[in-house]
């Protein structure tokens, strides 16, 4: 016989746990199946271990750089890659011991764990047991995507997910793949002491970002001896003795890359092919993504589907704004969308990005007039001080409503400052409530109205 429950959670990601709490608090009984490990993408191999480690990379970096300083250290910088990884386990496991032991403490809930699949619209087995709900949300999360790469199934490979259990330095990494996971991935362990080369297929990396970003990003991580090779049309690879050679079709440099080990970083995929979702009749776009309406509904009424798995962000502010977006709409009688809220993320390399709402690009395309304006890092005093001033801002705004279209801040806290630039977009205030007020010296901030008052016609 089947056990039921008044809601049933499929995934213990950002969205799914924050919501098992206000189900059970409303007094509803709430199964919550988990297959692997809890708390998601984020606590495993996501946001909190990776940015773990680029604060060792950060630590390493900054040490080479003592004499910048006027610090003496007396000696070569040594990383010490096991206690990298134990410090990295420590912390990750930490919050993921933390959402298990909360979960199955909390009254009202019941953790089952195994690999839940759908047998009807309100019936999901769990290995054999089955479990009936009229309320069913799914929030699988994804992973990395392996692609059909000539020779794969001959060379040992990382994903961004198994490259969490390197404890050692890779003498030569080949990372393919220059966006955004790969690029991360690139300026920490170069400064590890790596060396790292990033193959991308298009003409220049992060092609999402505008040229300009992509550009600077690029230079960047130049500067730290990162090397690039874009138009890389055709990869394959093969084995080579003691590593990896990776093929590439670029219009420079020699045919092929020899080293010590690859990391595949091309991209993710969510996690709903094993779900027997098509026993339900939930619809999937034809990448795999769970098909969902504003209010974050499945084709199937009493099914949601919330996170990376339904394609409507791959991050974790989005998918806990999901859970924020479900539980207002089911519990607070308070309409929540989607579609309410401003695109935002963050790149974290050294300077970090921060972005918000449109890019140029997407307001070139728009056709509205705009203003923009741009700031060098350097003309920012906090930066100077800090010795970390590369990178630069910019801001773009409707000129007829005076409204923030959106902006971009790489440099020293981009991933901190764009947050008074989001919050005025939230707002729909005028950008000259921005530019009139009084930010605090010396930050990184108080550039943003100076900014402000530099706008000028998009050209």
């Amino acid at each position: 016989m089947a056990d039921s429950f008044d809601a049933l959670i499929i995934g213990t990601g950002q969205a799914g746990p924050p919501l098992a709490g206000r189900l059970a608090e409303a007094g509803m009984t709430v199964a919550v199946v988990e297959r692997k490990l809890f708390g998601g993408t984020c606590v495993n191999n996501g946001c909190i271990p990776t940015k773990t480690m680029v604060a060792s990379a950060y630590a390493a970096h900054m040490v080479r750089r003592a004499a910048d300083f006027g610090v003496d250290v007396g000696g070569p910088v040594a990383v010490d890659m096991k206690r990298v990884k134990a410090r990295k386990d420590e912390i990750s496991g930490q919050s993921r011991t933390g959402v298990e032991h909360w979960l199955k403490g909390l009254k009202n809930c019941t953790v089952f764990e195994g690999a839940a699949r759908f047998e009807s619209p309100f019936e999901v087995s769990v290995g054999r047991r089955p479990i009936t709900s009229r309320r069913i949300f799914v929030n699988v999360g994804g992973r990395a995507v392996v692609p059909a790469m000539p020779g794969l199934d001959q060379v040992k490979f990382l994903t961004n997910s198994s490259i969490m259990d390197v404890d050692f330095l890779p003498a030569h990494l080949v990372i393919v793949g220059g966006s955004y996971i790969g690029l991360e991935f690139a300026q920490m362990y170069r400064r590890f002491g790596s060396e790292v080369t990033v193959v991308e297929m298009s003409s220049r990396v992060i092609r999402r970002e505008d040229e300009d970003i992509s550009a600077a990003i690029q230079e960047i991580l130049e500067r730290e001896g990162i090397h690039f090779r874009l138009n890389a049309k055709c990869v394959s690879v093969s084995p080579r003795s003691g590593g990896v050679a990776v093929s590439v079709d670029c219009t420079a440099g020699p045919p092929a890359i020899e080293g010590s080990h690859l990391l595949l970083a091309v991209g993710r995929r969510p996690n709903t092919d094993d779900l027997g979702l098509e026993n339900a009749g939930v619809a999937c776009d034809p990448h795999g993504y769970i098909v969902v309406d504003d209010e974050l509904g499945t084709s199937v009424p009493g099914i949601w589907a919330l996170g990376d798995c339904n394609g409507k962000g791959a991050f974790t502010h989005t998918s806990y704004n999901d859970f924020e977006i479900v539980a207002a709409n089911l519990l607070d009688g308070d309409s929540r969308r989607v579609s309410d809220r401003i695109q935002a993320y963050g790149l974290y390399i050294d300077p970090p990005l921060g972005r918000a709402g449109m890019t140029e690009a997407e307001v070139r395309k728009s056709g509205r007039p705009a203003l923009v304006a741009t700031r060098a890092m350097t003309r920012v005093g906090r930066a100077v001080e800090k010795g970390e001033s590369q990178g630069f801002m910019k801001v773009m705004v409707d000129a007829g409503t005076k409204q923030i279209l959106g902006a971009a801040i790489l440099g020293l806290s981009g991933d901190e400052a764009i947050h008074s630039i989001l919050d005025v977009m939230y707002a729909k205030a005028p950008y000259t409530v921005l530019q009139r007020a009084m930010h605090i010296h010396p930050t990184v901030s108080e550039l943003v109205p100076t900014l402000l008052g530099d706008l000028k016609p998009l050209p």
